[in-house]
């Protein structure tokens, strides 16, 4: 057992991504006393497409926290592919019709100011290397400083999840799951860096020809310290019994190559890559005085690999289900509940839709009627609501009718944030 630990807080959050910081934010708002850590330095890369759905944007300004935004705005998405092109504004509604977009490196690093101008602790370069228990909750969390004892722990180290596995957290492979790599391209022209929209090719074909099971993406970032630039990334969907076949690195090259001309592009840089469990396919994810959020409990939309919006608001709902429940509520139930109540019927549908384009001959029968004609027309500006996480429970349009529905009849039998 640990002796008389040197630090004390009422809530420890492991991880400084956007999760966690909000998590830290938040905490320490609602008067606890809170320490952030994370393994890495200030200024950290994350393997992300660093957009910014008006979702996103929406969390920020709620948490009076949008001054952390840069000044590029985008209006929404185009899509194109299979002989067609497909404009589609963000839509009116609850989060309003602004998004962005900021590397992670300079996002990340502004939220963990944020959570210390709140007046958290913040450790950087300090991992979690394990936890101590105490009739079923966490007494200590290990650290590379030394024990910290800690009320409540806020779990947000996202994807790979090293102190969430350690705390018993499972990643189901069987479900859907992302592999995608990134890049930065500096671009040849102003106006390009601040092009107004984000762009994903549904057609993704490598350099034989062949039609990949995934997509390119760009997304226009601004300027950057005087020069402008895009996040230029591919993904594709991927299940343990249908494995995406494709090197996302090779692909991304071959990507940047064909967009090159048309966006005056540079050489790809700091190119990384990443595996992304969706859909909450975890399991694990709560015991008595700790919970995973963000990431590092699978909530990420599977139709597009988006989950900072999630991170956030599941930051904020992990603080308030800490401090609004009671003098020591048990979070081993309640917050995979609270996950399923907010998520699941989303996710479950939004899983069902993303394992059928894990079939090869899906994308390429389909796609080609979704993209022109009325299907471009109607079809494609609704999916591309769905793949911006644009539909709250306020929302009472057809589509929004459409999607509950669907979510109330997916299948529920596979894992959605299963108890210890």
């Amino acid at each position: 057992m640990t002796g008389v630990s040197t630090f004390a807080f009422d809530c420890v959050v492991v991880g400084a991504g956007p999760s966690g910081s909000t998590a830290a934010i938040a905490a320490q708002r609602a008067g606890l006393h809170t320490l952030l850590i994370d393994a890495s330095a200030k200024r950290r890369d994350k393997t992300c497409g660093d957009g910014l759905t008006p979702r996103a944007v929406h969390t920020l300004r709620q948490l009076r926290l949008d001054h952390v935004l840069p000044a590029y705005r985008n209006r929404g998405l185009k899509l194109h592919g299979f002989g067609g092109d497909v404009t589609a504004p963000w839509p009116e509604g609850v989060y309003g019709t602004e998004g962005s977009a900021s590397p992670r490196r300079i996002f990340d690093d502004a939220l963990v100011t944020e959570a210390a101008n709140a007046g958290a602790t913040v450790w950087q370069e300090c991992p979690a290397t394990g936890a101590e228990f105490d009739g079923g909750r966490i007494s200590h969390v290990h650290t590379a400083r030394g024990p910290v004892s800690a009320k409540w722990v806020i779990v947000a180290d996202g994807v790979r999840s090293p102190f969430g596995k350690q705390l018993g957290r499972i990643w189901h492979k069987s479900e859907v799951y992302g592999i995608a790599a990134r890049s930065y391209c500096a671009t040849d022209a102003v106006e390009t860096a601040n092009e107004p929209w984000m762009h994903s090719h549904v057609e993704l074909r490598d350099d034989s020809g062949e039609v990949q099971p995934g997509y390119g993406w760009i997304f226009p970032l601004g300027e950057l310290d005087g020069t402008g630039y895009v996040n230029l990334g591919c993904g594709a969907l991927s299940t343990d019994t249908r494995p995406a076949k494709v090197n996302t690195k090779k692909l991304l090259s071959f990507y940047a190559s064909q967009q090159r001309d048309t966006w005056g592009l540079g050489p790809e840089e700091a190119v990384t890559s990443a595996l992304l469990p969706m859909g909450g396919a975890v399991s694990n994810v709560a015991g008595a005085n700790w919970a995973l959020i963000g990431d590092a409990a699978a909530c990420v939309n599977p139709l597009n690999g988006e989950g900072i919006d999630y991170g956030m608001e599941t930051a904020v709902m992990a603080v308030d289900l800490i401090t609004g429940a009671g003098k020591h509520p048990d979070l081993t139930l309640a917050w995979p509940l609270a996950l399923r109540e907010a998520y699941g019927e989303a996710f479950a549908l939004a899983r069902t839709a993303a394992r059928l384009l894990t079939y090869p001959q899906f994308l390429p029968a389909v796609a080609p009627l979704a993209m022109r004609g009325p299907g471009g027309k109607y079809l494609m500006p609704a999916a591309a609501r769905l793949m911006g996480n644009m539909i709250s429970d306020a929302d009472r349009d057809l589509v929004a009718r459409a999607w509950r529905t669907a979510g109330k009849l997916a299948p529920k039998d596979a894992p959605l944030w299963d108890a210890a």
